[in-house]
């Protein structure tokens, strides 16, 4: 995720103004076409019918305040249909440990909720901070990795293997 060859530019950002790089690269993923905006994309019931068409971009900006990990994740899922990228080995393990880290936050502040133990509420809320911590590191990574992508697609910067990804020459036929 965020790692060789991206900005820190990009990536402080991201943990900046992580809404702000939301909206924006939500934007971007639809290249700049916001009637083709829906909320989630489509991958919750509500999608579609909070009136997207209308007013899409107000709706982003709501879709990013109150569901910024989904709207994150929604903008990750739309490049990597589109320029066929699959997460690699490394992205599965940093997302695992996020949701694992999230899942033991739950279960710390459920135990310190029902037991008057006060080792278990520090417990709970040393797991809250890391927990957060994780969340918003792997998301402000994912972003800095939306945005070199779309740079790579849309031929603002080139591949890392220094390979440009061009058109196949115009061939003539031959008598």
């Amino acid at each position: 995720m965020c790692g060789l060859g991206m900005s820190s530019t990009d990536c402080c950002y991201s943990v900046l103004c992580p809404y702000c790089a939301a909206y924006q690269l939500r934007g971007r993923a639809l290249h700049g076409d916001w009637s083709r905006f829906t909320c989630c994309q489509g991958s919750m019931p509500c999608s579609g019918s909070c009136g997207e068409s209308k007013c899409p971009k107000f709706c982003a900006v709501t879709e990013v305040c109150c569901c910024f990990t989904l709207s994150v994740a929604t903008t990750r899922f739309m490049l990597q249909d589109e320029l066929r990228i699959q997460n690699t080995k490394c992205d599965n393990c940093i997302i695992g440990t996020m949701f694992v880290l999230q899942y033991l936050n739950c279960i710390c502040s459920i135990v310190a909720c029902l037991t008057d133990i006060p080792l278990i509420d520090e417990a709970a809320l040393i797991t809250d901070r890391v927990a957060d911590i994780a969340y918003c590191s792997v998301c402000a990574c994912m972003q800095t990795q939306h945005k070199m992508e779309m740079d790579k697609r849309d031929g603002l910067i080139e591949p890392r293997d220094g390979t440009v990804v061009r058109a196949p020459p115009t061939q003539h036929m031959m008598k």
